[in-house]
Parts: C-alpha cells; sequence; structure tokens
C-alpha cells in the first residue's frame, strides 16, 4: 500500500498541495520530509506527538525524516491557535526546553542511531545568523502583505491585534522549509491543520528561489477531536505529558485505556503501527465484546511501550491490576508515591494508634469515631490492602510502604495518602 494510501485509510490527512503529485513521487523514491516543533515546553504531550507519528509511518516506508526544533522560531513565537501574543521566554531557557526535547524525540525514535533514518535539526543554526538587513532582502521582498493578511493564521487575529513578530512567523517557518529543501533535499512537509498557511508560504517562497518546478510539497492532518466534540489530549487533570516526570507511565497506560468505545479505533489507527487486519479485528471485537476493552488495553500497550518501554509497560500493567484487586502489598515505596500523589493526603508522626484514632485524629479520613467504628466493623476500611475489621486495631509502621507510606482504602475505591514523619 502506497504511504499516502495508508494514511488515508488511517484518517490522517486533512489537505494535500498535490495529492497526485505526492502519490507519484513517493511510488518513484525514497524522499526526505519534516516536521518541526517549537520549544515552548520542556515536554511534548500526546497532542503533539500526532504528526511525528506520521513521520515514523514514512519511516516505516523506506522515506527520510528530518524532525526540526525551532530553537530560532521558538524564540518569537507561533501566533496560530491564541488571541493574544505569546510570553517571550528567555534564550536560555528556550535552548534549555530544546535540549530536553531533543532528548525526547532521541527516546522515542532513535534519532541519530544508524538505523533510525530519522535526522534532528535545530533551525537556530540557520536562523541564529540571519542579519534583519538579510532577512529583509532576500526574503522579505518575496512575501506580499496581502496574500499574508489573508492566512487564516493572522486574519484570526485582525481583530484583537499582532505585532510585526508573530506576523513574520509565516515567512521564517518559510525560511526552515527553503532551507531543508536545499540543504536536506526535504521535498515534504507535515503538520498540524493550523499550519496550512505556513506551509503554502513556504512552498510558494521555493518555488520562486528554486523555479517553479520545484518538486515540494505539504501535507496537513485533522484536528483530533473526541467522540464528546472535546480536544483531544487532555484528561481532568490537564495535558497528557510524554516525560514520565510529569505524567508517570501508569497515568499514562490509564490515559489511554479509559478511551471511549466510539474513539479507540480511530486512536488505533493513528497512534498505532497495528496493520489493517489487526485493526479490524479490535473493531469487531469493541462492536461484540465491549465489557472485554479489548481495543482498550491493547491501545495502551502499545503507546506505553513506544513512548517509555517495555519494563515501563510492565510496570503499569502491575500497578493497575494491583488497584484493580486491592492487592497493593508488592508495591514498592516510589510506585506509591507516584500512584497516589493525587490522592488526598495527611502526615502522621511514626508510632503506634488505634485505628479509630488514627482514622479521625491522626488522617482525617473518617468525620467521627461512631463513623470510623461502623466502617471498620463494615469491611469498608483497608490498610495496605488488607480488610481491617477489628476496632481495637493498631496502625503502626509495619502497615506502612518502606516507613514513609500508609495506604487506607474506605470502601471499593477511595483510597487515601498517609505521609509517615
Amino acid at each position: 500500500m502506497n504511504i499516502i494510501d495508508e494514511l488515508e485509510w488511517r484518517g490522517a490527512i486533512n489537505q494535500q498541495t498535490d495529492e497526485e503529485g505526492l502519490r507519484e513521487l513517493t511510488d518513484e523514491k525514497s524522499i526526505a520530509l519534516y516536521c518541526g516543533i517549537d520549544p515552548s515546553g520542556d515536554s511534548m504531550h500526546v497532542g503533539h506527538l500526532i504528526p511525528f507519528m506520521i513521520l515514523k509511518r514514512f519511516q516505516l516506508a523506506g522515506h527520510k525524516p528530518v524532525i526540526l526544533i525551532g530553537g530560532g522560531t521558538g524564540s518569537i513565537g507561533d501566533p496560530s491557535g491564541r488571541n493574544s501574543e505569546r510570553v517571550l521566554q528567555s534564550m536560555n531557557k528556550i535552548q534549555e526546553n530544546a535540549d530536553k526535547l531533543s532528548a525526547q524525540m532521541r527516546h522515542l525514535f532513535k534519532a541519530g542511531s544508524d538505523e533510525s533514518g530519522i535526522k534532528l535539526v535545530n533551525n537556530y543554526d540557520w536562523l541564529g545568523s540571519l542579519t534583519f538587513l538579510d532577512f529583509l532582502r532576500d526574503y522579505g521582498k518575496e512575501f506580499n502583505i496581502n496574500t499574508m493578511l489573508a492566512k487564516e493564521v493572522v486574519a484570526t487575529r485582525l481583530d484583537t491585534g499582532i505585532s510585526f513578530t508573530e506576523f513574520s512567523y509565516q515567512i521564517i517557518q518559510s525560511i526552515d522549509f527553503l532551507h531543508l529543501f536545499k540543504h536536506e533535499d526535504v521535498q515534504l512537509q507535515i503538520g498540524g491543520s493550523d499550519q496550512w498557511g505556513n506551509i503554502t508560504a513556504g512552498l510558494d517562497l521555493i518555488r520562486k528561489k528554486e523555479g517553479a518546478d520545484a518538486k515540494a510539497f505539504g501535507l496537513t492532518i485533522p484536528l483530533l477531536l473526541k467522540a464528546d466534540g472535546t480536544k483531544f489530549g487532555k484528561s481532568a487533570d490537564g495535558a497528557i505529558w510524554l516525560d514520565p516526570e510529569q505524567t508517570t507511565p501508569y497515568e499514562f497506560y490509564q490515559f489511554w485505556f479509559n478511551q471511549d468505545d466510539r474513539d479507540v479505533i480511530k486512536y488505533l489507527k493513528y497512534f498505532t503501527f497495528l496493520s489493517k487486519e489487526e485493526i479490524e479485528d479490535l473493531e469487531k471485537q469493541v462492536e461484540t465484546e465491549p465489557h472485554k476493552r479489548a481495543a482498550q488495553k491493547t491501545l495502551a500497550e502499545e503507546m506505553t511501550r513506544f513512548v517509555h518501554s517495555q519494563e515501563a509497560l510492565d510496570e503499569a500493567i502491575q500497578i493497575s491490576q494491583a488497584l484493580f484487586s486491592g492487592d497493593i502489598q508488592d508495591l514498592t515505596a516510589e510506585q506509591i508515591e507516584s500512584t497516589f500523589k493525587d490522592v488526598p493526603s495527611s502526615e502522621a508522626p511514626k508510632e503506634e494508634r488505634n485505628i479509630v484514632e488514627f482514622l479521625v485524629d491522626v488522617t482525617g479520613i473518617e468525620p467521627s469515631r461512631r463513623q470510623a467504628r461502623e466502617d471498620i466493623k463494615n469491611g469498608a476500611i483497608r490498610i495496605k490492602g488488607v480488610q481491617i475489621k477489628d476496632v481495637d486495631y493498631t496502625v503502626s509502621e509495619t502497615d506502612s510502604f518502606d516507613g514513609r507510606f500508609i495506604i487506607v482504602r474506605r470502601g471499593k475505591k477511595k483510597y487515601f495518602l498517609v505521609h509517615l514523619v
């Protein structure tokens, strides 16, 4: 299957500048293509991942992806999707973010290794030495203000106002495409649907500088929405980050596992490298046995393994099974700390206490002694996964994880984390 046909089957194409021309080109030879990301933060989230999964598909089809880290463009800011100016970051912060994103890309795509076929570049390397006069003479002269104003990314900002800095972003991104076309033989740029104006501006610059017959193409991916109409990539607690320090592998796994039946097949097509036959089989299972959540389980496993590692996936599954069964004794203190970081918590001294006293006076988990005794007798209280039904039970450091935490569960799902101090 041609790579363009595969992307269409996966629902991963929004717009193309020349569909037939690109299909013919990718049939004829291996091409170089690129996608960029600005270092406005120190980690990607799952929404950022979509176009880079397209790069990976091109790589698997024998093409040559280039990942551009926008150390130059990130210093001025892309105006898309906002009604106000971006707050500029210091160059030191931009460089720090660029370094972290580069490391993340190398981890995800093994960029730089001989077998990856993926190259990392930073546009500060060529934009940083560009003088203002050269910018105006060599590039600014090629852009018509009326055409620039008509671009959707700019037109949507005209009522609220846009600075010359952000207005010029499309010129600078166009310089990137031209540079990569000339020096890396890049013939295709891909990006989100909001990048269409910037991509076409780059194509115009290439043809003005390199001739009308220059073979260069643009492709954008659709805006990914959930079945309820909300934007993909967010959870109740915010963005789902690829950095394990910001979103743990367990949380990452659960994000994918908890996807709606209406969305899961779409996400399998977008984010995994499963075959058409494998995805169609999972689609049938969603229809006939939705309670087994086979598609969600597969999606969570594929994504956690790809973004983190097999070891991280194994640990996420272990934690998930432990929480589902309530059998948490074998979890480590580190797993407890990361897994229960967002549950209600309190502090307690490292000393023995009667369980009623512990639940009411020390931690405040129970509102009164009467309620505490009632919950204990009814079997609603578990400490370290063990059901406690004795109102005279003594809570001690032996109930803790490595002398650091005590986990109390009330009822089926309400967990409380007690820090021992």
